[in-house]
């Protein structure tokens, strides 16, 4: 297939858009919304970094700061956890605006995520964000429909298209340089953003950065530049199926619409219907109830406990808990630590699994709109989607757990089992023990687990540049110029 006719083809369609006053307008309006994105999400990225490393800092200080205590009172004291940003979140929000980034850790308790960017925005939110990512997924493929619509359908209709096809051109060379020629504009504004973006996410980085999230930011522009050429094969199929631009036009808004809009919100509807998940007073309630059933650390009087310390004292042949070689209560504290920690995160597993389910129907829907897959590919690559906020939770319930456990030892090794009269001093340890507790850091997911848990959405794109390829081939051979 000679390629200068496809050149020739795409040429001429570039030079004719520009004719069209309206084209202009929407490409420039949309490249203005495209900086103007880049730029909101640089200052949000910012501004949300800088308030997580001066609170988690601080946090960590005051921990530190506290002055000699007993250990289970420092326990109780807490500390903090906060979830910084990846680079890439700059262009993708994902769903960091609805899940908190900062997590409370205490003895004996599993708090979740909170102070989000949701809780204290207006209604407005609830419209979505203008990010990088939105651009690219939603308003760029409007632009390709508004581009590509009347391609060949108006040269059907003025009769050029019988015209073309009888100088030599056929069908194949027709279609692909139509789709060259709406790709070629799409580049004016796709490559001067990708440069603006890397920029930013070098400048983000100091210019140091890793293996990682190189990989990341290469399949992120990767994935949107294969999912915005999708829509340059549609636009053009579509136009050569039509009878009329007119009827072009409103079969794309309506594929538009089916996979930005329509699909989407009934999709997320329909996997929250067949896999319903308990609310979270529900979730809460049952944890509750089963930690009561398992015996409370905190009552002397409970038979589960009672059963231990009888087991302690038979153990190391004492009558009295006040002979034994550790702090009692330290040990007990330590127990009543391990069973709330395994029934919390038995409950939790189990309510993964049911968004676990949500999410898989949500992905394979993804077969059926890319608009879904390329979501999901962008947020798991950006670390902004459901994967990594449950990643930060458990990063979070693990270092909480250590920290109790920590003061749980200290206690058992310092702290005399005898019992103090009213006058006596309160038992406290020196506060350079509270040291032992390093700061919390958050590890971002890596990038082979982001794959791993996005495979679904890498097979579905794989599926649609295979469809896409079987129906212009057909198309090229059965399309009709009347």
């Amino acid at each position: 297939m000679p390629l200068q006719q496809v050149f020739l083809v795409a040429k001429y369609f570039r030079k004719t858009v520009f004719k069209n006053t309206a084209i202009v307008i929407l490409a420039g309006f949309i490249a203005i919304l495209l900086a103007y994105a880049i730029f909101l999400g640089w200052n949000n990225y910012v501004n949300q970094n800088e308030t997580s490393q001066k609170y988690q800092q601080q946090s960590y200080q005051d921990w530190l700061s506290n002055p000699d205590k007993n250990p289970h009172r420092m326990a109780h004291y807490g500390n903090f956890a906060f979830r910084e940003s990846s680079p890439l979140s700059v262009f993708e929000f994902g769903m960091e605006s609805f899940f908190g980034n900062a997590i409370f850790l205490e003895a004996h308790k599993q708090n979740t995520a909170n102070f989000s960017e949701a809780s204290f925005s207006n209604s407005m939110l609830r419209f979505g964000e203008i990010s990088t990512a939105m651009v690219f997924q939603i308003l760029l493929p409007l632009l390709i429909f508004f581009l590509g619509f009347n391609t060949i359908a108006a040269e059907r209709e003025n009769g050029t298209l019988k015209l073309h096809l009888s100088q030599g051109i056929n069908w194949k060379q027709l279609l692909l340089g139509k789709m060259l020629g709406i790709a070629s504009i799409l580049m004016m504004l796709f490559v001067p953003a990708l440069l603006l973006i890397i920029l930013i996410w070098f400048l983000l980085q100091n210019f140091t950065i890793t293996l990682d999230e190189t990989l990341k930011m290469i399949l992120f522009m990767g994935f949107h530049f294969i999912y915005l050429l999708f829509f340059c094969v549609i636009a053009v199929l579509v136009s050569a199926a039509s009878k009329t631009s007119k009827k072009a036009l409103i079969s794309l808004i309506g594929i538009w619409l089916l996979f930005t809009i329509i699909l989407p919100r009934g999709t997320q509807a329909l996997g929250a219907y067949f896999y319903e998940a308990p609310s979270k007073v529900q979730f809460n309630s049952q944890i509750e109830n089963d930690i009561i059933k398992a015996g409370d650390s905190h009552n002397p009087d409970d038979l589960h406990f009672k059963t231990i310390k009888d087991s302690l004292l038979r153990l190391y042949k004492v009558d009295s808990v006040k002979k034994l070689p550790f702090n009692y209560s330290g040990f007990i504290m330590t127990e009543g630590e391990k069973i709330s920690s395994k029934i919390y995160n038995k409950h939790l597993d189990t309510l993964l699994q049911v968004y676990a389910k949500q999410n898989r129907f949500s992905k394979a829907v993804s077969f059926l709109n890319p608009y879904i897959a390329i979501k999901n590919l962008s947020m798991g690559l950006s670390n902004t989607d459901y994967d990594s906020y449950i990643n930060f939770q458990k990063q979070a319930e693990a270092y909480r757990y250590g920290m109790a456990q920590k003061m749980n030892g200290l206690q058992m090794k310092y702290i005399s089992n005898e019992k103090q009269k009213p006058t006596d001093k309160p038992y406290i340890i020196d506060k350079d023990h509270w040291a032992e507790v390093s700061e919390f850091h958050y590890k971002p997911t890596g990038i082979l687990q982001v794959l791993k848990n996005e495979i679904i959405s890498i097979i579905s794109i794989f599926f649609w540049i295979i469809l896409l390829y079987i129906i212009l081939k057909t198309a090229s051979k059965n399309l009709k110029a009347i």
